[in-house]
């Protein structure tokens, strides 16, 4: 299935107004997006880094990780009013021009 990120943000609208009955605060959803974020890093750092796995990490998919914590993100942007398609964009705009040689002179990337 493919969708834009638009309509990512409609579709968990939708699900948070029938399903989820309504939106956590925006300060409790920052809160379960650190935790989130949290359990991402626990698992990359068991992956990529030189952590053992624990009991616990046992079927812990990296791809459900990032979902989660993009759902989350998608919930603070629809509740505070941000459109993160136009927002993206915006962010590609700036990079472009503020990057434009940065990492291109970076020796450390050579």
């Amino acid at each position: 299935m493919d969708i834009s990120i638009r309509e990512a943000q409609e579709q968990v609208d939708n699900w948070i107004k029938t399903v989820g009955v309504r939106y956590f605060n925006e300060l409790t959803n920052l809160g379960i997006l650190m935790e989130e974020v949290g359990e991402l890093s626990r698992l990359m750092v068991r992956i990529y880094g030189e952590q053992s796995f624990k009991q616990s990490d046992k079927g812990t998919k990296l791809s459900d990780e990032m979902a989660d914590v993009l759902w989350v993100l998608i919930c603070l942007a629809n509740q505070t009013g941000v459109d993160l398609t136009e927002a993206l964009a915006k962010n590609f705009e700036k990079k472009s021009i503020r990057d434009a040689n940065r990492h291109k002179d970076n020796e450390k990337l050579q």
